[in-house]
């Protein structure tokens, strides 16, 4: 049985730039120890809510190690090194691993895509070339490609591939998923609205975006799941499903960003090509936001 990477909410944190767009360093250490001292079970930086595909290199790296040093070993960081080059995606891998990064969060090749075959081999490549737990992140919506259960259970059988990230949305994919993979493979809910659905199926916890306004809901959601209380993990999950939604009321990092800086978080903007939501969609969050109590 592999070792479990956390349980509970993880936070894919976002990454918060100055008004020049240059990464607010000082703002992501206040961003990290809020998280950790409202009970977020692990950091996840540099991942799609983190704005990856607009880090140059080095900012990506910087990122990582700092989030390392900030977090000092008291929660797991796990790093964002996927890319669509595999080449590249081991030396993003390699780096994190040198900067002590607990997990490597590596998402499937997007434009140039590929074939079930094609992701056997580019994660295993990765795979081989580092000591450090990989978390697959599945998400199609923006990728274009599938990870299928069965390419979940080849998978699994190697050593470092311990866990995945699943936002394609199809619940009973997962349920293959876990049955196909077992203790080989841990599962973590990538959408914040399926937490206690993909938990009550034997998953460990959530990788969230709601965390970063509300980290306390998400961690209880999970928490009361991992509890074996899936009716009251049940009871939060609808509490709070209007703001898991209202989160993706445009292409996320957009709202949740926004809605930070609603909260006086200061966080800044997002780097072109995401651009600040209409004022339609910015009502729309400010209300849910109020009905929470979060403005």
């Amino acid at each position: 049985m592999k070792k479990t990477i956390f349980t509970g909410a993880g936070v894919a944190i976002v990454t918060p730039f100055h008004s020049d767009m240059s990464v607010n360093y000082a703002k992501l250490a206040e961003l990290i120890e809020d998280q950790i001292a409202r009970n977020t079970d692990a950091i996840v930086i540099c991942g799609t809510t983190g704005e990856s595909p607009t880090l140059t290199p080095e900012e990506h790296a910087e990122c990582i190690r700092f989030a390392i040093r900030q977090t000092a070993g008291r929660i797991p960081v796990i790093a964002g090194t996927g890319s669509n080059d595999t080449m590249f995606a081991a030396e993003l891998s390699r780096e994190a691993e040198r900067a002590g990064a607990d997990a490597l969060l590596m998402v499937t090749p997007y434009y140039n895509k590929t074939s079930q075959a094609g992701l056997i081999k580019h994660f295993t490549y990765v795979a081989d070339r580092v000591h450090t737990p990989i978390i697959l992140y599945n998400v199609p919506s923006r990728t274009g490609v599938n990870i299928l259960p069965e390419t979940y259970q080849t998978l699994s059988r190697h050593e470092n591939i311990a866990a995945a990230k699943e936002a394609n949305g199809d619940i009973s994919a997962v349920a293959k998923t876990v049955r196909l993979c077992g203790d080989g493979l841990a599962v973590y809910s990538g959408n914040d609205d399926q937490i206690t659905a993909i938990m009550a199926l034997g998953g460990k916890g959530v990788i969230s975006v709601l965390s970063n306004v509300a980290p306390e809901a998400a961690h209880d959601i999970a928490a009361a799941a991992l509890a074996g209380n899936v009716a009251e993990s049940a009871r939060l999950q609808i509490e709070w499903l209007d703001l898991c939604n209202d989160l993706f009321v445009d292409v996320n990092p957009i709202p949740v960003k926004a809605a930070m800086n609603l909260m006086g978080l200061g966080v800044g903007p997002c780097r072109l090509p995401l651009c600040d939501p209409s004022e339609a969609k910015l009502s729309v969050l400010a209300e849910t936001l109020r009905r929470h109590g979060l403005l």
